[in-house]
């Protein structure tokens, strides 16, 4: 079959991209496949969960730690992608972590997709971050809701010398405890998944 004008690119830039495309797509396929996949959590976690990629493929989607959640803070996540769907996840918007005594989701856990940890502390679930410009005390308000609401207290989460809210890393463990607290729209403390 004969090319015709309209196969070639019609001006100078659309030449180079299209040159710079065809000379770098071949390096691109062959660096992803040869790079480790690293998937980022897109969702909180409950407490001991394994890297994402590892925890998706062990979890079993049991659902026993949902039922033992004393706060009922752990959902089974509704998703269209296969490796998802069904996995345990919390959102503090609903319900966050309590860090409970037990420890009971990783006690019940089957598979090993939530493993057992030595101490509270040792739990790594996300991280809080503050946004002071929507935090009520940076606007004169005495609010002091994610302090007093935390489960492990100052080693996690205090106010700073000039009043402001301070994570404390690495006392925070994640639990969304504070973002649920936090009585701001949107939140001024979220917990970003680790």
């Amino acid at each position: 079959m004969a090319e015709t004008s309209s196969d070639y690119p019609r001006d100078r830039r659309e030449f180079f991209r299209d040159s710079l495309r065809r000379l770098v797509a071949p390096l691109a396929d062959f660096l992803e496949q040869r790079l480790p996949q690293i998937m980022p959590r897109e969702h909180l976690r409950p407490p001991g969960a394994l890297p994402e990629k590892l925890f998706t493929e062990t979890c079993y989607r049991c659902g026993n730690c949902v039922e033992i959640c004393p706060a009922s803070a752990i959902r089974k996540l509704v998703s269209d992608d296969p490796a998802q769907n069904g996995t345990p996840y919390i959102d503090p918007e609903i319900a966050a972590c309590i860090v409970c005594e037990g420890l009971e989701c990783m006690r019940v856990c089957p598979s090993g997709a939530l493993r057992m940890v030595e101490s509270k502390l040792d739990i790594r679930m996300g991280l809080a971050r503050v946004h002071h410009g929507l935090c009520l005390r940076n606007h004169g308000q005495d609010c002091t809701a994610c302090v007093d609401r935390c489960p492990l207290g100052r080693t996690a989460i205090r106010f700073d010398e000039i009043g402001r809210v301070e994570v404390i890393d690495p006392g925070c463990v994640g639990c969304g405890t504070c973002q649920n607290a936090c009585p701001t729209s949107p939140r001024a403390i979220v917990v970003e998944p680790l």
